[in-house]
């Protein structure tokens, strides 16, 4: 038998602050945001939030090489991330190239693809 997801004020602050963020957040970024709207709420309560929305379907983990695990909402459009490699934050990058499948071997299909871009962010050049 299925249980109901409980929601608490711990979680409702765990999505707003994705929703808030509008790009890709870690769980430590997540924990200080949830903080602001539900002090005394500890990293442990924020990782089984995350767990537990991801089982649901409201969140997606995005893993970006050699880095820890980011979320964001699951009910975005497709998109590609840049990551900044001075300050580490991760932007989302709207739209995609053209004909990616193109790049892959001969008589190959492409099923899906990544594309992480890697710079300064405009913070970080200024």
């Amino acid at each position: 038998m299925a249980t109901e997801t409980r929601k608490t004020p711990q979680r409702a602050a765990v999505l707003d602050a994705l929703h808030q963020a509008r790009a890709p957040l870690s769980a430590s970024e997540i924990h200080d945001a949830a903080a602001r709207r539900v002090p005394g709420i500890g990293l442990a309560t924020v990782y089984r939030a995350l767990k537990s929305l991801v089982d649901g379907g409201e969140v997606v983990s995005v893993v970006l090489p050699g880095d820890t695990p980011r979320f964001e909402v699951a009910d975005l459009a497709h998109h590609h991330h840049f990551h900044c490699r001075e300050c580490g934050k991760v932007f989302e990058v709207e739209g995609c190239p053209p004909n990616l499948a193109r790049l892959a071997p001969r008589g190959f299909a492409l099923e899906g693809h990544e594309l992480v871009l890697y710079g300064r962010c405009m913070g970080c050049v200024a």
